[in-house]
């Protein structure tokens, strides 16, 4: 078994680290970020929700697998007044009772200025130690603009492909990237040459 779980941790590591070589540039995560955003704001009331925000970062796609052991990956934008600012990875590995395959896009908007200030001072910040997210049920949330904002971090995964149970973001670290780079990516950059 021990031999099973082992092989099935270096597989997951090895597609994720795929992932990560092959980095996107600013313009290939600002193009999709627009597009899912114009997905996001058919939603009743998003439109309105975005522009009271202190800002919100867009992951196009964040492909999650596993089989009992579990990993996600993507990339996004940080948009503050509409404007692009930075950009970040999304990455969590879990292991448990769990089977599946999943794409879907993830918008966390910052309601507070505090929470805002404080996921960018981070060098690498992670959900539940850094700060709390409220996810909110996408299927069930009718006008989105209805939120109170009484919770500093709310984040919403819609536009789902595939099967995969349970959305939890506790535990998912986001770090600041350099578009285009990685340090997987720079490191076989070094070694290719």
């Amino acid at each position: 078994m021990k031999i099973k779980f082992n092989f099935l941790l270096l597989l997951l590591t090895s597609i994720l680290m795929s992932t990560t070589a092959m980095a996107e540039t600013a313009a290939q995560i600002n193009a999709k970020a627009d597009k899912v955003i114009e997905i996001f704001k058919k939603k009743h009331g998003a439109a309105k929700f975005l522009s009271e925000v202190q800002g919100y970062i867009i992951f196009p796609s964040v492909l999650k697998g596993g089989f009992i052991v579990g990993a996600e990956y993507g990339e996004g934008v940080l948009r503050v007044n509409g404007e692009s600012t930075e950009y970040y990875s999304i990455a969590s590995a879990s292991a448990g009772f769990q089977a599946g395959a999943q794409k879907a896009s993830y918008l966390i908007a910052f309601a507070s200025q505090r929470a805002l200030d404080n996921f960018r001072k981070s060098n690498g910040w992670e959900a539940g130690v850094d700060g709390t997210i409220t996810v909110i049920d996408w299927g069930t949330a009718k006008d989105i603009a209805s939120l109170s904002f009484e919770k500093p971090i709310y984040a919403f995964v819609f536009n789902a492909q595939g099967i995969m149970g349970g959305i939890s973001l506790e535990g998912t670290k986001f770090t600041k990237i350099q578009p285009g780079k990685t340090e997987v990516y720079d490191d076989i950059q070094k070694y290719t040459k």
